[in-house]
């Protein structure tokens, strides 16, 4: 109990006194996935659907938010997946994306210009969430130290998750580069959570929203909720044993009433506002 109630202190500490007016989120899939589940859960199988969430928010002080960019529009093109990504991973991956889906093409459909994106914040640097970074060359991009370093020269065992050419362009870009937990606008109404395991530098994003609450878009923290609820770990984690420790944080919030959302878990997305639709 003395746990709990420091856990929830400190979750108080970080946004409870402030309210977040007009802060608003949509979610979009940039990059519809069908896979066989082992991919996303050690020991698992059958064939899934998955989405590749971004969530755009929309701050009424800080102007437009993307968290994460989704996959690479060259991908919705097989030839062209061939050369961005290697030979065989669009298959690998069951990417069934289209050149619609992307996050440039999703902005335009919600009525947006690409410059009206002033923050890119990144959970990590995976080829699903990084692929989009292409499109926002003026925007700030918000990323972990620690992620950005790793994704430049990854181990051996998650290299094939990591795409250069995602991000080789972007030596120009404005990065704030993060060193844990962080009041991202120092208003408590985004807080970006450090949570290491799937990569070396993920980080899960705390929402403050007005009628809602707070609310946990927690990425790839875990792929999919059956993982997270039995404590499994995923193929190409970077690290285990931080991973299981990232599962426990992810409880203390759910233990506070926070409601967690994944980038690939089905249902989350089936059940959060989408499209247009907003969650405030």
């Amino acid at each position: 109990m003395e746990r709990y109630q420091r856990d929830k202190l400190w979750l108080n500490c970080w946004g409870g006194h402030f309210m977040a007016q007009g802060l608003k989120v949509t979610a979009v899939d940039c990059g519809p996935l069908k896979l066989d589940k082992g991919i996303f859960v050690t020991g698992a199988s059958g064939l899934i659907s998955a989405p590749s969430t971004v969530w755009i928010i929309e701050h009424p002080k800080k102007g437009l938010i993307l968290f994460d960019t989704g996959i690479n529009y060259n991908v919705a093109d097989p030839e062209a997946a061939e050369k961005h990504w290697g030979p065989g991973m669009r298959d690998a991956f069951g990417c069934q994306m289209t050149r619609e889906d992307a996050i440039d093409r999703q902005l335009i459909k919600l009525g947006y210009k690409l410059d009206d994106v002033k923050y890119v914040v990144l959970s990590h640097m995976h080829l699903d969430h990084a692929g989009g970074m292409v499109h926002f060359p003026n925007a700030t991009f918000v990323v972990q130290k620690d992620e950005l370093r790793y994704a430049w020269w990854p181990d051996s065992w998650t290299r094939i998750v990591y795409c250069l050419n995602d991000y080789k362009e972007s030596r120009g870009y404005n990065f704030l580069e993060l060193e844990g937990d962080t009041d991202l606008f120092h208003d408590g109404t985004i807080k970006l959570i450090s949570t290491p395991g799937h990569s070396a530098g993920h980080q899960a994003m705390l929402v403050r929203l007005e009628n809602r609450g707070h609310i946990c878009l927690a990425a790839d923290s875990a792929h999919l909720k059956e993982a997270y609820r039995n404590s499994l770990p995923m193929p190409y984690d970077w690290s285990t044993e931080k991973h299981l420790s990232t599962y426990t944080k992810l409880r203390t919030m759910e233990n506070a009433g926070i409601p967690i959302y994944l980038t690939h878990d089905q249902k989350d997305f089936d059940e959060f506002p989408k499209n247009g639709e907003w969650a405030d």
